[in-house]
């Protein structure tokens, strides 16, 4: 109904030849658009940059955790393989912005612990994957700090904006009521009040769900790292104890 009546009113617009010319460049509709109208902007402009700033700290934590995981598996592996635990956690300690190295730190101290002290039981091997499990899970969760915000920012975008077109369409008629006139110039600053609510409710919108899914990816494949790292672990563990797989 709204977009019909809008479409109407765009019609009477380009019908009649006696109306003032009005800029539509930014600075323009910025100035024609009334003060709701103006928050709208406001709000959707915050939401882009609360988006950006999650962007850019994921994508920059992202990369550091793949980097240093890149060097660290094959440096833990080593030091695990001749059996020198103390190292493998020092190397951890040494790459600490790594998701495997969280993980494997938390799973080798444990491990460590009870080591030290007497043989190793079937309890002690548990309480390491128990150790392992919490630190996945709190790995994961660091990962995942701003990502919600993305699916948030690409819900709601449209909608923000969307109802800055509807505060637009009844800024124009209440131009047309004001004048008693359907010329452009009675109705500027509610057509532009509506092209640009639209338009930035998807330019806010269209990049956050571009990157969230992005994002969502990658943090999948950090779980089946992490799983799998400490499933290895696990494994080991067994090993030092005597009871591997035969």
């Amino acid at each position: 109904m709204i977009g019909a009546k809008f479409l109407a009113l765009a019609v009477l617009l380009f019908q009649d030849q006696s109306s003032a010319s009005v800029g539509f460049d930014p600075m323009s509709m910025w100035h024609s658009m009334g003060l709701p109208a103006k928050a709208v902007v406001i709000v959707l402009l915050i939401m882009s940059a609360w988006s950006i700033a999650v962007m850019i700290d994921r994508y920059i934590a992202y990369q550091a955790a793949r980097k240093q995981s890149r060097l660290f598996a094959p440096a833990v592996a080593g030091a695990l393989k001749e059996g020198k635990v103390d190292e493998g956690i020092a190397i951890a300690e040494q790459n600490k912005r790594s998701h495997l190295a969280k993980v494997v730190t938390a799973g080798l101290q444990e491990f460590q612990a009870h080591a030290a002290t007497a043989a190793i039981t079937d309890d002690d091997i548990e309480a390491s994957k128990r150790a392992l499990d919490r630190a996945s899970a709190i790995v994961h969760a660091e990962l995942k700090r701003g990502i919600p915000a993305l699916a948030t920012v690409g819900a709601t975008a449209p909608f923000v904006g969307l109802f800055g077109t509807v505060l637009g369409i009844i800024h124009a008629f209440q131009g047309i009521s004001t004048s008693h006139t359907t010329g452009l110039g009675a109705v500027a600053g509610g057509i532009a009040e509506a092209l640009v609510t639209t338009a930035m409710g998807l330019l806010v919108a269209i990049p956050a769900v571009w990157l969230y899914n992005y994002f969502s990816s990658k943090l999948e494949a950090f779980d089946v790292e992490m799983d799998n790292s400490s499933s290895e672990l696990i494994d080991y563990f067994l090993k030092k104890s005597g009871r591997g797989r035969k």
